[in-house]
């Protein structure tokens, strides 16, 4: 069986009470449980500047 490592982008909209740790645990649980993964986890967060939409 091949493994491979599949990289992910995801863009959040965060309210300021919402934990942006948090809910990429609760995302990498998901994917976890949704598709049996063997691993899930987040490499990275960076915070955007809202005055850049882009």
């Amino acid at each position: 069986m091949a493994r491979w490592d599949l990289y992910v982008k995801v863009e959040l909209d965060l309210g300021e009470d919402e934990k942006p740790e948090r809910t990429a645990a609760e995302i990498c649980r998901m994917i976890r449980k949704l598709y049996g993964v063997r691993t899930a986890e987040v490499s990275s967060l960076i915070e955007r500047d809202p005055k850049n939409n882009s």
